[in-house]
């Protein structure tokens, strides 16, 4: 297995890294030359300018809806948009961008007023209007590179997609971005069952080249063991929450600060008690549902 975070070409797809090794707020993008599609446009900005004024871009798809994943689509006011279906609605509006992270208008009053100027200044939140709205499992032919495949891979979000490139063997995994801290599932519409299956299936495709859209970015004949590890995480995760409740009935808080995911306390607090919170109440509910956990007093306890 080979691994890269350079630019890099496999015949006309151009993978174009972002800075910080696409670690959030940024994100790798994908170039389909000749067909001028650009995806996902939240990698460098001034390499995304040059590449609209020397190459043109025509097209751009999101693999979702997320901002780290649209933050330079402001440049692209002119290109068709396209997107899966249930992943529109957040596009259109930003206060319906933040209802889909589960920030209530009430008791999220101060995160919301925070996140609303970083939308707009850091990740140029513009409302849009997709041109196109994929299905998923559908077919595509493009003169430059032949037949696409959309994959409708759930989980991350509701309408998170995949591309792959049969011609190239070139897989485009997105958000499932096979690194060691492991999948996000915590918004309201997220699955973890979901997550679980998608990673699975498009392991199963044996794609000769894997492009995520975060840290590593583009594999050579990634081994099982990736793609497994990266799923369980899920697992440890759950574990480490069931271990802590052995100890006694526990609030939610008392439950955020042990920092199951993101393993320290990280700055700005707000932003990740947010995600710590997000992410250990689907963990939560899952157990619920199976029976293994009760929430008595606002206190969460083993059964």
């Amino acid at each position: 297995m080979s691994q890269a975070a350079e630019e890099t070409r496999i015949g006309p797809l151009v993978f174009l890294p972002g800075p910080n090794k696409g670690k959030y707020p940024h994100c790798h993008s994908l170039y389909v030359e000749g067909d001028k599609i650009l995806i996902d446009p939240a990698s460098d900005r001034e390499r995304l300018k040059r590449l609209k004024d020397e190459k043109g871009v025509d097209e751009v798809w999101l693999t979702h809806w997320h901002e780290d994943h649209f933050a330079h689509l402001d440049l692209f006011e002119d290109a068709l948009l396209s997107i899966h279906a249930l992943d529109e609605p957040p596009l259109g509006d930003i206060e319906t961008f933040m209802d889909w992270y589960g920030m209530d208008p009430d008791r999220d009053k101060s995160l919301r007023e925070s996140w609303k100027p970083l939308m707009l200044e850091q990740f140029h939140f513009i409302p849009r209007k997709p041109h196109r709205l994929f299905s998923g499992n559908e077919e595509l032919a493009l003169p430059s590179c032949g037949k696409v495949r959309v994959i409708a891979a759930p989980g991350h979000t509701p309408g998170h997609c995949a591309f792959y490139f049969e011609d190239f063997s070139l897989l485009c995994t997105a958000d499932y971005d096979l690194t060691p801290f492991g999948p996000w599932y915590g918004d309201p519409g997220s699955s973890m069952e979901d997550t679980i299956c998608s990673v699975t299936a498009l392991s199963q495709i044996g794609a000769k080249w894997v492009m995520t859209c975060h840290e590593t970015g583009l594999f050579e004949n990634p081994p099982d063991r990736i793609w497994t590890d990266y799923t369980l995480v899920i697992q440890r995760r759950e574990e480490a929450l069931l271990t802590f409740l052995a100890t006694g009935p526990k609030t939610m808080q008392e439950i955020v600060e042990q920092w199951i995911v993101y393993k320290k306390r990280r700055e700005p607090i707000e932003f990740y008690s947010w995600g710590e919170k997000a992410t250990m109440k689907k963990h939560l509910e899952a157990l619920m549902k199976q029976d293994r956990v009760r929430k008595i007093d606002g206190r969460y306890a083993l059964k």
